[in-house]
């Protein structure tokens, strides 16, 4: 196969219409072929095997630490009657400040000893995951699930249970049909606001995770076989396609992370190294890693946190993401109290590449027919 042809954006298939049929109401053809879903379709890779590696971190929305507490930890913070408190989180991005306030999805039981009792949930580990399949599903041009409406300002995919259950396990992350219900459910309940924290209190976004959800349950695919679920993606995800402020990653090699942190650090990485080259250096302080994942608060010491954080730099080393690191110097309070902790990370050459890759894209948005050979 010739570099022009590796290179060129997969096929459209017109005569997969009846292959998106879901419940979401106003969505017309279009949405499935717009332009600018194309871009957010179109990466840029030299086969067909490692177009298929790939997907979009997405800006604002992946800075924001939104599934960052545990079932098990929920579990010890529910009230007798179920109820979560609203969780909120600090973070920081390019430079600004944001609160995060999560209103936490409250379930229905639909079976068993409990049945009809209702419990809260704040979306964690697994709900990440199912949303990062979805994300890679609407990227995937080949099948045209994915769809963006200008017009009604909203963005997402239609998909069959099966299809993201296959998924899942393919990744290996197994999860049942039952599990991946209760996920989609909790996405479309779980309310998220963001806001500056500057003393101005600006709202950015209020809106569910998933702000709309169409189902397909058996019934209705025994009537339709065509019939499938569909969800809406937050607005900030909808923004993002529309601002071309996503970047392409390597999603394959984020699934086969085991470590939730390792996941959020890589995701960092590849919004934030946009400059590595071979040789490079990036340095990340442990107090960032801490305050904007929120995912070592239940360390009782730092220190526990800090091999924490270094056991995922290790695990990013072994995937070939990292050539290597190593703690820096560390900074001390007073009574020689361990205050804050410098990583270096040396980028694999891999890496490099695939920082140049979505460099370029950027660069290129719009330009889908232009043949680029990644060096």
């Amino acid at each position: 196969m010739s570099e022009q042809e590796t290179n060129a954006p997969a096929p459209k298939k017109p005569n997969q219409v009846a292959v998106r049929k879901t419940k979401l109401q106003g969505l017309g053809e279009e949405a499935f072929q717009s332009p600018q879903l194309s871009l957010f379709q179109n990466f840029l890779a030299n086969t067909p095997s490692e177009r298929d590696k790939l997907s979009n971190t997405i800006a604002l929305w992946d800075s924001i630490p939104r599934y960052s507490i545990s079932r098990s930890l929920q579990y010890k913070l529910r009230t007798e009657h179920g109820t979560l408190e609203l969780l909120k989180l600090n973070f920081r991005h390019n430079k600004q400040d944001y609160l995060a306030t999560i209103t936490p999805a409250r379930i229905e039981i639909k079976d068993g000893p409990d049945k009809g009792k209702t419990v809260d949930y704040y979306p964690s580990a697994t709900e990440e995951i199912v949303e990062d399949v979805l994300r890679k599903m609407a990227a995937d041009q080949e099948q045209q699930q994915g769809f963006f409406d200008k017009k009604g300002y909203v963005s997402g995919v239609a998909f069959s249970l099966y299809q993201l259950r296959e998924e899942l396990s393919k990744l290996g992350h197994t999860r049942s049909y039952s599990e991946i219900v209760l996920s989609l459910e909790i996405l479309h309940k779980t309310n998220i606001q963001i806001t500056t924290t500057d003393g101005r209190e600006e709202q950015v976004r209020s809106s569910t995770y998933f702000p709309a959800m169409g189902t397909a349950r058996r019934k209705d695919i025994d009537a339709d076989p065509s019939a499938r679920w569909g969800i809406q993606f937050h607005p900030l995800v909808t923004r993002s396609i529309d601002e071309l402020t996503y970047r392409q990653f390597n999603y394959h090699q984020l699934m086969s992370h085991r470590s939730q942190l390792t996941r959020w650090i890589h995701k960092q990485l590849v919004m934030k190294f946009t400059f590595a080259e071979i040789g490079g250096l990036f340095k990340m302080k442990f107090s960032t890693i801490k305050r904007d994942s929120a995912l070592l608060t239940g360390y009782k010491q730092d220190r526990q946190a800090v091999v924490a954080v270094a056991e995922s730099f290790e695990e990013l080393k072994k995937s070939g993401l990292l050539m290597d690191f190593e703690k820096g110097n560390e900074t001390r309070g007073p009574r020689n109290k361990f205050v804050d902790v410098e990583f270096i990370l040396t980028p694999s050459i891999t890496f490099v590449r695939e920082v140049r890759a979505a460099n370029k894209r950027r660069q290129l948005a719009g330009a889908q027919d232009q043949t680029i050979v990644i060096e």
